[in-house]
């Protein structure tokens, strides 16, 4: 029976880092408001090395739509400057010799429609994983079956894989809705 519980604690444990994943996702969509997960997997040529920028200067939000980056070194303004660039985040960074700022614009119908297309996008990506999650456990279920697990025992697990499957997809939903909102509110 040991096993049962670890095929059900295995599942639920992968079932939260496919949340966790589409979390960290949805920081990085912009919903019209700076904040600094945004350049979260940018990353700088710093001497030779792919460095986070979050790693080689300050990353301040002055207000809802202005992000500063002063880094450490003056020399790393022009390598921060090229990667926000080639990152093609919609930002253009205004370099002024001490700090980097990057004025967010404000967002347009259309992209904020592109931005929920692609919310969903990382939604659905979620919920395939979080079925493909469900598919093995019930396949692990369904070989206990076959080495002796009783019937019974195996339609009750299926039936808590089913429920903790269930609420996770209801969770993706519910994080879907709220950036949804968050997006479409001007």
């Amino acid at each position: 029976m040991a096993d049962i519980a670890s095929i059900l604690n295995e599942t639920k444990d992968h079932m939260q880092k496919a949340i966790a994943h589409l979390e960290s996702e949805l920081t990085k969509i912009r919903a019209g408001r700076a904040t600094p997960q945004m350049l979260d997997g940018l990353v700088v040529d710093y001497y030779g090395n792919p460095t986070p920028v979050n790693q080689v200067g300050n990353i301040t939000v002055l207000d809802a739509r202005t992000i500063t980056i002063q880094p450490w070194e003056k020399n790393m303004l022009q390598p921060i400057e090229r990667s926000i660039i080639a990152a093609n985040i919609g930002i253009t960074p205004q370099n002024d010799g001490v700090q980097i700022r990057l004025f967010l614009p404000p967002l347009t119908e259309e992209r904020r429609k592109e931005l929920v297309k692609k919310v969903n996008a990382e939604g659905e990506h979620s919920k395939v994983a979080i079925r493909n999650i469900r598919r093995d456990a019930i396949e692990k279920i369904k070989k206990l079956q076959k080495d002796g697990l009783s019937e019974d025992a195996a339609k009750d697990t299926e039936k808590e894989v089913q429920d903790t499957t269930d609420k996770h997809i209801a969770l993706i939903d519910k994080h879907l809705q709220a950036k949804d909102k968050e997006i479409m509110s001007v």
